[in-house]
C-alpha cells in the first residue's frame, strides 16, 4: 500500500531547457508534509540568503500534499514559493481550481522550476511527458485569453493552467498567478518571478492515482465530511454568499479597512457591497474548486450599464474592502470592474487596491498633483480612477509605473511623509482585516512569514467568534476583544496550523467556516500515509513549518527590529467599536516571543530548534 504521496519532485531547468524527476526522502515528507512545508525546506536548501528575486537561481516551487488527488473536500489547492519580490525573503501563495489534483494525477508531488529562459515559453506536462514549449505567441495576453489559447493549441480543453498576465511579463511586484480563470496565487508577487523566468504558464493533466494506505477508511472520511461540510456552509449561508456574508459584521466590529484606514466607520458601504446586496445585484452563484462543496468563488452576470458587462469570476470580501471601502466606492458593480481588470492583467487585488487607497491619501494630501499622476485625478469613491491606475500599473506605463516595486517603494519615490503611511509588514500590504479591532492579528502580520496576512493564521475568525480549534486549546471564550490575554497563544497557534494546512495542502474554508475539526484532518491524513500522527504530531509539524519559514526570514535580514506595525495600527479610532483602543503591541510581543522559544532578536533559541530537530 502507498502513503499518498509519489516522492517524486519534477525539476525544470529554463537556462539549459532540461528536465528531471528527482526523488522525495520519505523522511522530509514525514516532516515537512508537502506544499507550502517542503518548498520551504528546497528554498532553504537550495536558494542563497539575500538573492534578488529576479535573480535565475530563485526557485519557483509548486507543491501538492498528500490531499491532492482524491475527492477531498478542500483538496483542489496547491502551494506557490518563492523568494518574493515584495519582501525580499520567503514567499508562499495558494490557489485552487483543477491544478493541485492534476499535478498530482500526473505522477508528482512538487513541480520546481529553476534558471531562466531566454525566450517566452510555457510548460506543458501530461503524466511523464514535459515539454517546454514556446510562448512567443502569448506575450502580451491577458490571463484569460493565455489560457485559452493554450487550450485551443493543445485541443486539450482538459489541462489545468496558471498563467500571468502583461503584470507578471513586466516584473510588477504584486503580479499574481491566474489558475483556470477563477483562482488565484494572489499575494507576494510570484507572478512577477514567473514572469523573470520568460514562464508565462503551467499547463498540467494527469491520469494517474496515488496509493494511500488505508483506501477504504480513506473514502469513508472524505464522503462523511463532504457531507458534513456541505450541510454547514447551507445552514450558515457560506454556500449561498461565500465571503461577501462577512462585510457588514467586519465593518460593524471595527475590522475592514476604510478609506485606506483613516476612516472608523462606514456602514452604508459595507452593506451596499457585501451580501445579500451584493448577491443579488451581481447575479452571484457559487463557484467551486474542484472536489469542493463550498464554492467560495462567486460566479457573476452583470448586464448593465455598458461599460460594467461581464459574466465570470467575482470580487470576494478581500477585494470588496480593498477596492471597495478601502476607496470609498460602494457599488459591487463597480468593484467587480476592478476586480475584473486585475484578474485579467494579472495583479494581487489586494496590493491593488492597497496602491490605489495609498495614492489616494497621498494625492488629497498634496504629496503626489495631477501633474505627477498624468492628468489623473486620484479622488476617493471615484472608479474612473480605480480603473485608470489599475490598468497603469499593471501594465507598467505612466504614473502606475512608480508602483512596480511594490507600494513601499513607490512610497519611498514620493517622500518620507508618503513612507510614513503605508500599511504593510516586511513590505506587504495589509489585507481587509485590521490588528486594532482583533488584536491578536498584531503579532500575526508582524511576525508573518510572507508578511502581513490574515489567513496564513485566521485568528481573527477566531476572535469574533466565528472559528475555534479546541484539540488544540483554541476554545470559545478564551478571547476578549482589546484584552491581552492569550492573544499571543492564539496568533502562534493558529499559524502554526495554517502552516499545517498549506503543506497537507487544504483549503482553509473546510475548517474555518465548513467545520471540519482538526481530529478529522488528523483521521483522513492517518488514512491516507498510514503514519498514525497525533493532533501533537501534526501542530509539531506545523511549528516546524512556520519556524523552517522564519530561519529564511532572518537569513535575509529580519529580525526584532523589522517585527513592527506600521502607524496607522497605533492609531485609535475616534468613534465605533474600536474607538479609542490600540493594541497593546510591545506586551503582545514579549508574550509570543516567550511562547515561540525565540530570543530578544527574535531568533528561534536552540532550544527550540533542537525540540523541532532544526539546524540552523
Amino acid at each position: 500500500m502507498g502513503n499518498g504521496y509519489w516522492q517524486k519532485l519534477l525539476r525544470v531547468d529554463l537556462t539549459n531547457k532540461k528536465t528531471s524527476v528527482e526523488p522525495i526522502a520519505e523522511e522530509d515528507l514525514r516532516r515537512f508534509i508537502g506544499g507550502a512545508g517542503l518548498a520551504a525546506e528546497i528554498l532553504r536548501r537550495e536558494v542563497p540568503a539575500k538573492i534578488d528575486s529576479y535573480d535565475p537561481k530563485n526557485l519557483v516551487i509548486f507543491g501538492a500534499g498528500p490531499f491532492q488527488g482524491p475527492p477531498i473536500a478542500g483538496g483542489a489547492k496547491f502551494s506557490m514559493t518563492a523568494i518574493s519580490p515584495v519582501t525580499g525573503t520567503f514567499g508562499d501563495t495558494a490557489a485552487g481550481a483543477d491544478w493541485g489534483p492534476a499535478l498530482k494525477d500526473a505522477g508528482y508531488d512538487m513541480l520546481v522550476i529553476e534558471g531562466a529562459s531566454e525566450t517566452p515559453i510555457y510548460l506543458h506536462i501530461v503524466d511523464d511527458r514535459v515539454e517546454i514549449r514556446d510562448a512567443s505567441n502569448l506575450t502580451g495576453m491577458d490571463t484569460h485569453e493565455t489560457i485559452d489559447a493554450i487550450h485551443k493549441e493543445t485541443e486539450d480543453k482538459k489541462l489545468s493552467i496558471a498563467s500571468i498576465g502583461p503584470a507578471g511579463e513586466k516584473r510588477v511586484a504584486i503580479a499574481c498567478i491566474v489558475v483556470d480563470k477563477h483562482s488565484f496565487a494572489g499575494r507576494c508577487g510570484l507572478g512577477a518571478v514567473m514572469g523573470s523566468k520568460r514562464l508565462k504558464a503551467v499547463a498540467v493533466r494527469g491520469t494517474q492515482t496515488a496509493e494511500m494506505s488505508d483506501p477504504d477508511k480513506a473514502k469513508k472520511l472524505m464522503g462523511q465530511y463532504q457531507k458534513q461540510i456541505l450541510a454547514t456552509v447551507k445552514k450558515n449561508e457560506f454556500r449561498a454568499h461565500g465571503t461577501t456574508a462577512l462585510c457588514e459584521s467586519a465593518e460593524a466590529l471595527g475590522d475592514m479597512p476604510i478609506k485606506y484606514w483613516e476612516q472608523d466607520v462606514w456602514p452604508e458601504g459595507a452593506k451596499k457591497l457585501g451580501a445579500p446586496n451584493y448577491t443579488k445585484v451581481l447575479n452571484a452563484k457559487p463557484y467551486p474548486c474542484k472536489f469542493c462543496p463550498i464554492g467560495c468563488h462567486r460566479k457573476i452576470k452583470i448586464t448593465e450599464p455598458a461599460e460594467y458587462v461581464q459574466e465570470g469570476i467575482g470580487p470576494e470580501y478581500e477585494t470588496l474592502g480593498m477596492m471597495g471601502t478601502n476607496l470609498l466606492i460602494d457599488d459591487p458593480k463597480a468593484v467587480a470592474q476592478g476586480n475584473n481588470l486585475a484578474s485579467r492583467l494579472g495583479l494581487d487585488t489586494i496590493s491593488a487596491g492597497a496602491m490605489v487607497g495609498f495614492a489616494m491619501e497621498c494625492f488629497e494630501k498634496g504629496w503626489i498633483t495631477d501633474q505627477d499622476s498624468d492628468g489623473l485625478e486620484l479622488k476617493w469613491g471615484d472608479p474612473k480612477a480605480l480603473f485608470a491606475l489599475l490598468e497603469q500599473i499593471g501594465n507598467k506605463e505612466g504614473f502606475g509605473a512608480i508602483f512596480s516595486e511594490g507600494t513601499l517603494g513607490a512610497a519611498k519615490k514620493i517622500s518620507p511623509e508618503a513612507v510614513e503611511i503605508v500599511a504593510h509588514c516586511k513590505g506587504l500590504d495589509f489585507p481587509s482585516h485590521d490588528a486594532r479591532s482583533c488584536i491578536s492579528l498584531a503579532p500575526t502580520y508582524a511576525t508573518g512569514t510572507r508578511g502581513a496576512c490574515h489567513f496564513r493564521g485566521g485568528c481573527e475568525d477566531v476572535e469574533m467568534g466565528g472559528f475555534f480549534i479546541p484539540e488544540i486549546g483554541i476554545k470559545e471564550g478564551m478571547f476578549k476583544f482589546f484584552e491581552r490575554e492569550n492573544q499571543s497563544l492564539l496568533a502562534a497557534k493558529c499559524q502554526d496550523y495554517f502552516a499545517l494546512l498549506n503543506s497537507l495542502v487544504l483549503c482553509a474554508f473546510m475548517v474555518d467556516g465548513g467545520d471540519m475539526p482538526f481530529s478529522g484532518v488528523k483521521d483522513l491524513f492517518n488514512a491516507i500515509t498510514g503514519w498514525d500522527y497525533s493532533i501533537e504530531d501534526l501542530i509539531e509539524a506545523g511549528e516546524r513549518i512556520f519556524t523552517v519559514q522564519r530561519l529564511i526570514n532572518i537569513r535575509d535580514g529580519y529580525n526584532a527590529a523589522t517585527d513592527v506595525m506600521p502607524k496607522k495600527m497605533l492609531q485609535p479610532a475616534k468613534e465605533g467599536f474600536r474607538a479609542g483602543k490600540v493594541p497593546p503591541f510591545k506586551e503582545l510581543m514579549e508574550d509570543y516571543y516567550n511562547l515561540r522559544g525565540w530570543d530578544e532578536n527574535g531568533e528561534p533559541s536552540q532550544g527550540t530548534l533542537d525540540r523541532l530537530g532544526l539546524a540552523r
